[in-house]
């Protein structure tokens, strides 16, 4: 690991001015940047921790309105109790993140803000419709994600909060990698008062995406069986060691049933 300057940030503000000490990069649970910076594949100059400023912790649910601070957790995040009355599915979403040691020292912020092409927040977010809050702007979740590791957060910007409204419906599933539990193919399932959105993770060549064909499917009958016989394109899906573009367009309508059914539960 190269040498590093380390900024122990207090407040979103204290760390925004820190940001702009050299090349720095902001650190939340660090379960990407750490490892990158042990292989030599980063090297900032500085790191400002954003994991102890108070007003980045926290769920607050307010009837149907979800708030989750950027630095909670994701073991707080499936355990939350009121999180798991009006949106179960994001607490269950969470608890499959990981192993223990991932899920107490990972954040939602930070998940967001990495972006992996196989993480499992930005498909909730991305079906949710929600909205993310930083410490200059508030940007949808549709204009957030803007491919493999890409957002549209811009230099010294930091994610502060995310908001949703609980649907009246959702699930999450994923076929989970055996070694990294990362999804190999993960489908979140809303159906909400603005109709039915469906995301899905560890399939796109791009990065998350929303399945125009099962939205429109599950639209006209929200059930599993209305997903029998479709068959979805390969062409912008991921090939890799782990599975082919055809098999993974297979495993999205797998999962996306599953998670119907789980949602109809």
């Amino acid at each position: 690991m190269y040498q590093v300057n380390y900024h122990r940030a207090s407040s979103v503000a204290e760390a925004a001015k820190l940001a702009k000490s050299g090349d720095a990069q902001f650190l939340s649970g660090g379960m990407t940047l750490i490892p990158a910076m042990k292989a030599r594949l980063a090297a900032p100059s500085d790191l400002v921790d954003l994991a102890h400023i108070a007003e980045l912790k926290g769920i607050k649910v307010s009837g149907k309105t979800v708030t989750i601070g950027a630095a909670t957790t994701h073991f707080e995040v499936a355990n939350d109790e009121k999180l798991k009355k009006v949106a179960p599915a994001v607490a269950h979403l969470a608890g499959l993140i990981g192993d223990p040691a991932v899920r107490h020292r990972g954040t939602i912020g930070g998940s967001i803000s990495n972006n992996d092409p196989a993480a499992d927040y930005p498909a909730a977010l991305l079906a949710l419709g929600a909205t993310i809050a930083t410490n200059k702007r508030e940007i949808a979740a549709d204009k957030f994600f803007k491919g493999l590791f890409e957002t549209a957060l811009k230099d010294g910007e930091i994610v502060t909060s995310i908001t949703f409204t609980a649907p009246a419906k959702a699930a999450y599933e994923k076929f989970r990698n055996p070694a990294s539990r990362y999804a190999m193919t993960g489908v979140f399932v809303a159906k909400g008062k603005d109709g039915v959105r469906v995301a899905v993770t560890g399939a796109g060549d791009d990065g998350v995406f929303r399945s125009k064909e099962i939205e429109t499917a599950l639209t006209k009958k929200f059930d599993a069986s209305a997903l029998d016989g479709l068959q979805l394109s390969p062409a912008d899906l991921m090939s890799d060691m782990h599975a082919s573009a055809e098999y993974r367009a297979h495993l999205i309508v797998v999962m996306a049933k599953r998670a119907v059914s789980a949602a109809n539960a």
